[in-house]
């Protein structure tokens, strides 16, 4: 059985979740990628070893993750059963139900019917009787505000979540989630959202903003906007890259020349932080207090090695955002369009 490392907590920073007092690492591990059941039982094993090894705490899941939907649940918890259970105290683990994942009126949204019956599949999977963080994926315009909340408000008294969050809010509706719950004394702590250089969405919306005045954390998804932010693509499409192996959020199409002579310029200022491009971009995620923990996937353990090292609050030069913001800021025409294609049975 997997023993982990005597030095792993040395080797990562730990930060409060917004006012409360629960602690996420500066790296989480999300399973979005890599833990379908198309994914190798053995690399899956070392990837969640070597991220604890790192001081990765926290690992991130969600219902519909895969391929097929559930598989990540189903993998992550034959690993844990199997070889990090005497760990369990010490991880943080989360998980989330919102998007398509079965057939029929009652398989995705906001309904408590839903809710409640997603997180028992999720723990039946995983073989845990709760989770640690329990989140609403997407907002429902079909379902009352009122309803999705009050669900999570029921998880937590059943004691199957010790925390909530929603994920993919904007700030409107995160401030209005956020006076239900405090109403009903029920501990939400994070909201989960997609953020990087080339994707500012949560500081349009106001969901930065307001995260900073209720005190709550947030957690960065697609920090490296799905591997465009690493070197990887600077100079084309390797043959054993997402692009190449999964397709189902990014393809060929999002790799245009432009995009890679961006990176190449953003490369550029890493090298003259010390950086790799992947850490300055996870650096720059981690520069505000606002955010609490970036999320990334790995398809290896070196992967994950490098993501982990090196990443800290160091402050950026006023000159070095400022060139930041020159190579990447208009790359949020091409968001937007990518935003108002993007609608998947599989979605984040």
């Amino acid at each position: 059985m997997y023993q982990a490392s005597e030095k792993s907590y040395q080797q990562m920073s730990y930060t409060n979740c917004g006012k409360s007092g629960l602690k996420l690492p500066a790296v989480s591990f999300g399973l979005w990628h890599n833990f379908g059941s198309n994914a190798a039982y053995d690399t899956m094993k070392e990837l969640c070893f070597a991220a604890f090894d790192l001081g990765i705490t926290h690992f991130d899941l969600a219902n519909n993750y895969g391929p097929v939907p559930g598989s990540a649940e189903e993998n992550f918890g034959r690993i844990l059963q199997r070889e990090l259970s005497p760990y369990r105290d010490e991880m943080i683990i989360s998980t989330k139900a919102g998007y398509d994942m079965w057939d029929g009126p009652y398989g995705s949204g906001g309904s408590r019917k839903y809710l409640v019956a997603s997180l028992d599949q999720s723990l039946k999977r995983m073989g845990l009787d709760y989770v640690d963080i329990f989140y609403h994926h997407c907002m429902d315009p079909d379902t009352p505000l009122d309803e999705s909340m009050g669900a999570l408000v029921s998880i937590v008294k059943s004691g199957k979540a010790l925390y909530v969050g929603i994920s993919n809010y904007d700030g409107e509706t995160m401030r209005r989630a956020a006076e239900i719950l405090e109403e009903a004394h029920c501990p939400f702590v994070i909201n989960q959202n997609r953020y990087s250089i080339f994707d500012r969405s949560i500081e349009e919306n106001g969901l930065k903003e307001a995260a900073k005045s209720l005190g709550k954390g947030i957690i960065a998804y697609s920090p490296l906007a799905q591997g465009m932010l690493t070197d990887r693509y600077l100079n084309g499409i390797p043959a054993d890259s997402r692009i190449r192996t999964d397709g189902r959020f990014l393809n060929e199409n999002a790799l245009t020349k432009e995009r890679m002579a961006k990176n190449r310029g953003l490369q550029d200022v890493a090298a003259k932080r010390g950086q790799t491009l992947s850490q300055m971009a996870l650096n720059w995620v981690l520069k505000d207090h606002e955010v609490t923990s970036v999320l990334v996937g790995a398809s290896c353990p070196s992967q994950l090695v490098e993501n982990a090292t090196k990443i800290s609050r160091t402050p950026f030069t006023d000159e070095e955002l400022a060139r930041i913001d020159a190579i990447s800021l208009d790359c949020r025409k091409e968001r937007a369009i990518k935003e108002s294609q993007k609608k998947s049975r599989y979605a984040h």
